[in-house]
């Protein structure tokens, strides 16, 4: 009983430690890419913010696996998606917030 509880909790640990990775990565990316892209209005058809958020899912993956938070058999297609969507929808909203409340 007592090993189910340290394995839950590694899991536990371990889930919350890639979601504010990724929520701090997506974040900081949609920062990024106010102050390099700039807030105008044409500044949401610009392509070049996409560079960062490409930038700061490439630098998480190795990141991640370099850590220690996975193992080296437990990394799979669901976990690069998982934090794919997370740091590509953090920063989606963020920036997305940032460019409104600059139109306004």
């Amino acid at each position: 009983m007592s090993t189910e509880s340290i394995s839950d909790r590694r899991e536990h640990i371990r889930s919350i430690s890639v979601t504010a990775v990724a929520a701090l990565l997506g974040v900081g990316a949609a920062l990024a890419s106010a102050t390099w892209v700039g807030l105008s209005v044409d500044a949401a058809s610009d392509t070049r913010a996409l560079f960062l958020i490409l930038a700061a899912i490439l630098v998480q993956i190795p990141l991640l696996n370099s850590s220690g938070i996975y193992a080296e058999d437990e990394v799979g297609a669901k976990h690069y998606l998982f934090v794919t969507f997370m740091t590509f929808s953090m920063w989606f909203v963020t920036w997305g917030i940032l460019l409104t409340a600059e139109a306004q």
